[in-house]
């Protein structure tokens, strides 16, 4: 007799719900401190803060119940704690510019965005049921990626701020298009990849016991570092260059697990910045203010003003910190954006500041988990490289802040204000959650 084997879904929808009761509280103690240390507390207020991120809370696990029964349970507990976090660190540092006569609205716009981030990806959950749609649309997504890095060089849309041309604006505001392309190109890498990787992985002469890769296999390799470099030099932006061309070496290795691609796409990377900063002024500068930023020329010239500060402002939260919303992170230049990990780091100090790191490990750990339990190539590609750019980009935050490698204009994902920030990495979230889905299910129907 034939038997049927039955299959338990909704797997960690309760351990999520109880992980967002952590994060919500996390978040609305966060809220709390930073009112109550500037004096504007009221009771009525936080209780109705309160109800509205259990609210959001509640509305993200039925939302995942209801169309990704076994997406991870982990990764929106993570990312609802950062957002929190963030949210706080934002409201306090609006406080104190406030305190010196010259107010911001911060904090209001960014929970602005927030919601929207959240909401739409929802709308990604409910519309797309199956992530593997995506791959009908790989050469569609990296056409559309060169189009929104090409976007913000156009004279009319075009906005330099901070002497990095990568903004446009649209209705009044400001839009950062590399924030999006970087998930086209990984749906593109992805597609590409995956038909081409018994190419790139098989073929080609060993030298020294490593395969290296055919010389007419290197194109798209080529093709990705030339992108890079031109972005560092016509955009000014060192991040998004080092970002996406990272990303595309991490997911080539993926692909065809050959060190040997790792090896020449960092020697490119390599190349390209050494001839970037020694032919480009402006590259130049950037370099100049990360290998010299104690010396008093360079400093009192102002390029490494912001850097010096932030590691003061670290320096003096020490282990604990000096207490969320006691301290002064307002003397840092962007420390609501570009420099918000060094006011966290005043703030919570080394300790919370590691906390907050191990959420974007926990973040990542569980998109490679992600990636290894799918199936099919194009889906393993594309959950590690959605990964990678998590980690990669707070690589390059977090170390640029802390004087690593040079400074970049890219935002702390899910911390910085930035609304093209937060929407694109709620996108991020979304496409993960819908690839562990039905992986895990998957799994489950094997079982």
């Amino acid at each position: 007799m034939a038997t049927v084997a039955t299959v338990r879904y909704q797997r960690g929808r309760g351990s999520e719900l109880m992980l967002l009761g952590i994060s919500a509280l996390i978040t609305v103690t966060a809220r709390g401190l930073v009112d109550y240390h500037a004096d504007v507390l009221v009771i009525s207020s936080m209780v109705w803060f309160t109800v509205g991120v259990v609210a959001v809370m509640l509305a993200l696990n039925l939302a995942l119940r209801r169309w990704a029964r076994d997406a991870d349970p982990v990764i929106v507990p993570a990312v609802a704690a950062l957002t929190g976090i963030g949210l706080a660190m934002i409201r306090r540092i609006d406080f104190a510019w406030a305190a010196r006569g010259e107010p911001t609205h911060f904090g209001q716009t960014q929970t602005m965005w927030a919601l929207i981030g959240a909401g739409l990806c929802v709308a990604i959950i409910f519309a797309l049921r199956d992530y593997r749609v995506l791959r009908r649309f790989t050469y569609t997504a990296g056409v559309l990626g060169l189009v929104a890095l090409i976007l913000p060089l156009m004279p009319v849309i075009g906005r330099e701020i901070n002497g990095a041309r990568i903004w446009i604006g649209l209705f009044g505001r400001s839009l950062q298009p590399a924030e999006f392309a970087k998930i086209a190109f990984v749906i593109f890498f992805a597609g590409y990849l995956q038909t081409n990787r018994d190419t790139l992985a098989l073929a080609g002469p060993k030298i020294l016991g490593i395969r290296f890769p055919r010389a007419r296999d290197m194109g798209p390799l080529i093709v990705v570092w030339l992108t890079a470099v031109a972005v560092q030099i016509f955009e000014r932006d060192l991040g998004t260059s080092l970002l996406l061309f990272g990303i595309f070496v991490g997911m080539l290795y993926v692909a065809t697990r050959r060190t040997s691609w790792v090896v020449l796409g960092v020697g490119l990377f390599l190349i390209g910045a050494v001839f970037a900063g020694t032919v480009f002024s402006h590259v130049r500068v950037r370099y100049v203010a990360w290998l010299h930023a104690l010396d008093p020329d360079v400093y009192e010239s102002g390029q490494s003003q912001q850097l010096v500060r932030g590691l003061f402002g670290m320096a003096s939260g020490g282990l604990f910190g000096t207490g969320l919303g006691e301290g002064r992170p307002d003397l840092v230049p962007y420390a609501y954006s570009d420099f918000i990990i060094a006011s966290l780091g005043e703030e919570l100090g080394l300790t919370g500041l590691l906390a907050i790191l191990m959420l974007y490990v926990i973040i990542v750990h569980r998109a490679m988990r992600t990636a290894i339990g799918v199936r099919d190539g194009f889906g393993k590609l594309l959950a590690a490289g959605l990964g990678f750019s998590i980690a990669l980009q707070t690589f390059i935050v977090v170390g640029g802040v802390m004087r690593v490698i040079p400074l970049t204009g890219l935002a702390t994902p899910f911390l910085a204000a930035g609304g093209s920030a937060m929407i694109a990495n709620w996108i991020i979230v979304a496409l993960l959650l819908r690839i562990s889905d039905q992986s895990r299910r998957a799994q489950a129907v094997l079982a």
